[in-house]
């Protein structure tokens, strides 16, 4: 019957692929009989008699609950319920605010506007529909006793784990939560369609144009797909600005097309693999990270895959609340075959509705960077504190420290930033050592000179040492533990490190050790200078001895 090849394309387009790799190896299709790789990695393909009788509709619900019903709230809210039953069994049930706001959790979710609407497509096809009737008239309550509360969460259970119940509330979950950051406007994400049965719009927006697609000749068709160029009927085509950020809608704004023509559609084919990009996309804490790799559609599903994903959540700690996303990128990137991979694409996408797209291409510098041991060390000392409190928000130094590597930006804003925080508490000290640590070494990488360890740490250990006397000189001079004195001269210290002030910085440097007894150390006359080499040397060793006046020294309990 012959094979149907899905070729890769942009980064959306290969996300798709991933997902319908995915959604295959789940369901009872056989590999490399119904569907495989091509010979020379290049492709996805499909048998076309099994394409055209496969139920794909199914295959995609069933990948969606199965890759999104771990992290959703439908998850969320069963895992509430099981503690709440096991208080009541242990005898540790009380009513306090803790168990309020465990019942008003699950009231709200489960009476949420997506859910009954859900439960309004399935009420005639589930046991015991009148469960869910009952909380809609009742919520749950405090007020009742443990015995009542105990047999309507158990009955609240046993009708939420039935199969039916489970991909209906698992879908309205995710296509809300995940799948609309990726696209939106179509099928059960159209407004008007948002009480409609979900199966059945998927089949008739996706399935059922795949199907026919595949299984009609375009002899006489005149329209080309603008992902694979394969030719279509107009009837066909769909508009690839259901697709977040890739267009705006075509039927409106035709202006950016020649005579105003609109060409930008795809096949149905294209169409569903779009839809499955979701599925490509791997979530970890707060972001969805997809690893582009172009050389083959074997690296790309394997930089991707989600038994590595699996690994990692096994490995982790109960309890660890810490963003694990970048031990993704930084396991596969450190695991490939670094000497023959020059680019790595990384996209990242943030779960909240306003987050757009953020683009990285890692190349060799950048493999060398994090798989620097001290690098390594520096980051999974921040992700293990990623956060720190500056005024009233926090902020994950772990993340931006990651993501300042990944789009090759130096660290020293951040620095800064978390220097001044110090000025107002004593936490973060540590954090300042180790986002500092991390930023000298990557210098180090790029200057190809990460082997000169004992000279370079000497070094800048030596300037953050000759901050650190002359802050006790200083503090035992004026007879106090506390560096009150010293904060306003920091803060002109930052500043002037900040706009790279040599002259500012140098003055105020002066004027402290002239009221001290000890002689200016001569790592001061190196930060000066006009090459870059020279200006390089004024923030490194800048900074360090900034560091060592706050209080940073060997010494220190928390920075060890």
């Amino acid at each position: 019957m012959g094979k149907i090849e899905i070729t890769t394309g942009d980064f959306l387009k290969n996300a798709g692929i991933v997902g319908m790799k995915y959604m295959l190896d789940l369901s009872e299709a056989e590999e490399n009989k119904d569907y495989g790789i091509s010979e020379d990695e290049q492709n996805l393909w499909l048998d076309r008699q099994f394409a055209e009788h496969a139920d794909w509709t199914d295959l995609a619900f069933r990948a969606f609950v199965k890759n999104f019903g771990s992290s959703s709230t439908f998850q969320r809210v069963l895992d509430t319920i099981d503690s709440i039953l096991e208080k009541i069994e242990t005898g540790n049930w009380k009513t306090g605010k803790e168990e309020k706001e465990a019942l008003k959790y699950i009231n709200d979710k489960l009476l949420s506007n997506s859910y009954q609407a859900g439960f309004s497509n399935i009420e005639m096809d589930v046991e015991t529909p009148e469960v869910y009737r009952d909380l809609k008239k009742k919520k749950l309550s405090d007020k009742e006793t443990k015995e009542q509360l105990k047999e309507r969460l158990e009955a609240l259970k046993y009708f939420l784990e039935q199969p039916l119940c489970r991909e209906t509330f698992i879908m309205k979950s995710a296509i809300y939560t995940y799948i609309n950051r990726f696209w939106d406007g179509k099928c059960f994400l159209l407004r008007s369609n948002a009480k409609k049965d979900m199966r059945e719009l998927f089949e008739k927006e996706f399935s059922n144009p795949l199907r026919n697609y595949i299984m009609s000749e375009h002899l006489k068709a005149k329209e080309l797909c603008i992902d694979c160029g394969m030719l279509m009927d107009a009837k066909e085509k769909v508009s690839i600005a259901f697709m977040k950020d890739m267009a705006d809608d075509l039927t409106r704004k035709r202006s950016a097309f020649w005579n105003c023509k609109v060409d930008a559609w795809l096949c149905p084919l294209c169409a569903f693999v779009y839809a499955l990009s979701p599925l490509g996309f791997q979530l970890f804490a707060n972001k969805f990270v997809f690893i582009n790799i172009n050389d083959s559609v074997s690296s790309l599903i394997k930089a991707n895959s989600k038994k590595r994903k699996a690994n990692i959540q096994a490995e982790k700690e109960e309890g660890e609340r810490y963003t694990v996303w970048f031990a993704r990128i930084l396991n596969t990137v450190l695991f490939e075959k670094t000497g023959e991979l020059f680019n790595i694409q990384i996209i990242l996408r943030g779960v909240r509705a306003e987050d757009k797209y953020m683009f990285s291409i890692i190349q060799m510098e950048t493999l060398k960077i994090l798989k620097n041991n001290t690098v390594q060390k520096g980051l999974a000392c921040l992700g293990k504190y990623p956060y720190i409190k500056i005024g009233n928000d926090f902020l994950n130094v772990h993340e931006t420290v990651v993501l300042n590597i990944l789009q090759y930006r130096n660290q020293y804003a951040l620095l800064n930033k978390l220097m001044r925080a110090l000025l107002d508490t004593e936490n973060g000290l540590a954090t300042a050592y180790c986002v500092y640590m991390i930023q000298i070494w990557t210098n180090r990488v790029k200057q190809g000179k990460e082997t000169e360890e004992i000279t370079y740490m000497g070094n800048s250990i030596s300037m953050r040492n000759n901050g650190y006397n002359l802050r006790t000189d200083i503090m035992s001079a004026k007879g106090t533990d506390k560096d009150n004195c010293l904060r306003g001269t920091i803060y002109q210290l930052l500043n002037a490190l900040s706009v790279r002030d040599e002259k500012r910085f140098i003055d105020i440097v002066i004027r402290m050790y002239n009221s001290s007894h000890r002689l200016m150390p001569d790592g001061f006359v190196y930060m000066l200078g006009t090459r870059e080499q020279d200006k390089e040397k004024f923030l490194e060793y800048g900074y360090a001895f900034v560091l060592g006046l706050q209080g940073s020294h060997p010494d220190n309990k928390e920075e060890k």
